[in-house]
């Protein structure tokens, strides 16, 4: 039960600093649709926070909206993945590129952690939420790749074709 409870905290913490990494991604982005994204992104993995929140039975976090306002962990290696994007000549690529980056290692985090998890529900939760991660990829996947200006993948036969 300890290990369960740890492996939820650990979560919720993991999803509030991914939240800041987009909050503060987004105030840098000067390209308007990634910054929307960044924007929609922060939002949902305030959500996912939620779902692991409700059904973490400690009560060391405080109120939900207390721990979710609080600052950036600023020794998160998602945050100091967008600082150091923001200190070293910040482009919408390189905080897309360190999304894509974070979001597949923590979908294998969330995984492997579901994996361990015997309780069905809190096993669903994990892997609601590693599906969750890997649409968020696959949405900023997207996103790089128009920024980028690079082929639609529904016009990859055509191009590889000719």
């Amino acid at each position: 039960m300890k290990d369960m409870q740890d492996a939820l905290k650990q979560a919720i913490q993991t999803e509030k600093n991914a939240m800041n990494f987009y909050q503060i991604g987004a105030q840098h982005m000067k390209d308007t649709e990634a910054k929307r994204l960044f924007e929609q992104l922060a939002r949902e993995e305030k959500e996912h926070a939620a779902q692991f929140f409700k059904a973490y039975r400690g009560n060391d976090l405080g109120s939900f909206e207390e721990f979710i306002t609080a600052p950036p962990q600023n020794e998160a290696l998602w945050v100091t993945s967008i600082q150091k994007a923001i200190d070293s000549d910040f482009t919408e690529q390189k905080a897309l590129e360190y999304a894509m980056e974070k979001e597949t290692h923590l979908e294998k985090a969330l995984r492997e952690t579901a994996g361990r998890i015997t309780d069905p529900g809190i096993k669903e939760i994990f892997l609601w939420n590693a599906n969750e991660t890997h649409n968020h990829f696959l949405t900023i996947e997207a996103e790089y790749a128009r920024l980028m200006a690079m082929v639609d993948e529904s016009d990859m036969d055509t191009y590889v074709r000719e």
